[in-house]
């Protein structure tokens, strides 16, 4: 078993953080994720969005991993499971793979909270069990998956990224057109007069 752990700053507040991770795919910087679809979402008596969602990917398995399990299988599903509690601020999302578990698991959580001394910027804590089983190079194929994982968790801060300056562009887009709007009818207003 390998744990691998990471924390990273955001300089966007929580509520912009966990926007763009609900919307985080599909983006260019992991192509990998294909496929997401809602299993379940509901908002619990607290007011907690509890989300149930199935990801679908294509690793890309090492070759030497590929070897040992056949080429044609590294399309895997993922379920992630989280809860957005907006009175605590508290994002968590945990996921696990659901295919090839005989051979892997990998356990992500994901917690996404404001800094606590500046509240325009959140901090994201990773942390992903990986576990390898019935192979004699499990310890060597466990680190390099958890070292895929660190080169996926750099992809995956971009992605939020892009997602956060696209969601910030849809605004600044409805605010330009909801002005503009505004002043046709004025500009209308005056000229009829």
């Amino acid at each position: 078993m390998k744990i691998w752990t990471s924390e990273h700053i955001f300089n966007h507040p929580w509520e912009t953080v966990t926007k763009a991770a609900m919307q985080k795919y599909p983006n260019p910087m992991n192509p990998s994720v294909f496929g997401v679809d809602v299993l379940d979402r509901s908002i619990d008596k607290q007011g907690r969005l509890h989300s149930k969602r199935l990801l679908s990917t294509e690793w890309g398995l090492p070759s030497i991993v590929t070897a040992i399990i056949g080429k044609t299988r590294t399309c895997t599903y993922i379920q992630e499971q989280s809860v957005v509690d907006p009175k605590e601020k508290s994002f968590e999302l945990q996921s696990t793979n659901i295919t090839f578990t005989n051979m892997v698991s990998v356990d992500e959580r994901l917690t996404y909270k404001p800094h606590p001394e500046d509240k325009e910027k959140t901090i994201l804590t990773q942390e992903a069990i990986i576990s390898v089983k019935g192979v004699s190079l499990s310890s060597y194929l466990e680190g390099v998956m958890a070292r895929t994982i660190s080169v996926n968790a750099g992809k995956g801060r971009e992605a939020m990224e892009w997602v956060i300056r696209r969601l910030n562009t849809e605004i600044e887009e409805l605010a330009a057109t909801a002005r503009g709007t505004m002043r046709v009818p004025m500009a209308a207003a005056v000229t009829e007069k």
